[in-house]
């Protein structure tokens, strides 16, 4: 059996991965320099060049490049099965997800899921970050985006679908639109990262407009919607996460206009864990909760 030295081999990977010394450095808590000493380690063991060292950059020989899907998987596989000696309850699944698709549409339904496996616990934890299934001892994710990941596999929960929403108490009042096209002169509030959420929904309604009278950005949906309960304006957002808000009545959609995007949320796990029994559990359960 012959086994290269495992710090160059990780190493080698991060490298290849970012196509950057320096940025493989700053993942692995090393100098760059100490990153330059494993590769060529490595190339010394192997008897063969792996990059191409340029002027602010490398990348890859073509043996490299066949050498990196093996080496990959490898170090996939050695993560999973040290997770698995680390992390041995199997009774826990650890799910990380967006805050407003946690307490908006997963959280509300977990009640069917403990009916169904009462001796299983779930741990959720919510992030604006992606989190590093390699780093972490997350079982699965739910990502927004298009769906594709690289060595992830993802299953569609939810098409992103913007409605507007306020607060009932502007029911009624001056500040509450009677027509579309209204909202124009109203503060909109909205969540920074989709900025743009509001002029796609203008324009699906067929509604011009030069400059829309933005209100307050926000750096998530929660933040957002609290703003809106309270009645600082008017907000856009994903129709499947205030689905409790809108029974409640604390939301109201003032018109029944709908932007449906090109992105959704997505469940997600590494491709190396899709026997896994924890992740065939859940994925079966939350898919059956699509239709709900």
């Amino acid at each position: 059996m012959i086994i290269p030295p495992l710090n160059a081999i990780r190493t080698f990977e991060a490298a290849a991965r970012h196509l950057s010394f320096s940025l493989a450095a700053e993942e692995l808590h090393v100098t760059a320099s100490a990153v330059s000493h494993q590769i060529k380690t490595l190339e010394a063991f192997l008897d063969v060049k792996l990059f191409k060292r340029q002027p602010r950059q490398v990348t890859l020989t073509p043996e490299a490049e066949a050498y990196l899907p093996a080496i990959r998987m490898g170090l996939e596989q050695i993560s999973e099965a040290t997770r698995r000696v680390m992390y041995r309850q199997d009774a826990v699944i650890r799910i990380n997800l967006a805050p407003a698709i946690a307490g908006g549409w997963l959280i509300p339904r977990l009640y069917d899921f403990y009916n169904q496996h009462p001796d299983i616990e779930i741990e959720i934890t919510t992030s604006m970050k992606l989190v590093d299934f390699n780093r972490s001892d997350v079982d699965l994710a739910v990502r927004f985006g298009k769906g594709h990941w690289e060595g992830l596999t993802s299953h569609l929960l939810i098409t992103d679908e913007l409605v507007p929403v306020c607060s009932p108490n502007l029911v009624g009042k001056k500040s509450y639109p009677n027509s579309p096209e209204a909202l124009l002169t109203l503060p909109l509030l909205h969540v920074r990262p989709k900025a743009m959420d509001w002029q796609e929904w203008f324009k699906v309604a067929d509604i011009k407009h030069d400059a829309l009278k933005m209100g307050p950005g926000f750096q998530s949906s929660p933040l957002m919607l609290d703003a809106v309960e309270a009645g600082l304006g008017y907000g856009i957002v994903s129709r499947h996460v205030i689905e409790q808000e809108l029974r409640s009545g604390r939301l109201v959609i003032p018109f029944d206009i709908r932007v449906t995007g090109s992105n959704g949320y997505y469940l997600v796990y590494p491709e190396s864990r899709h026997k896994d029994h924890k992740v065939e559990l859940f994925r079966e359960w939350v898919l059956g909760q699509i239709e709900r």
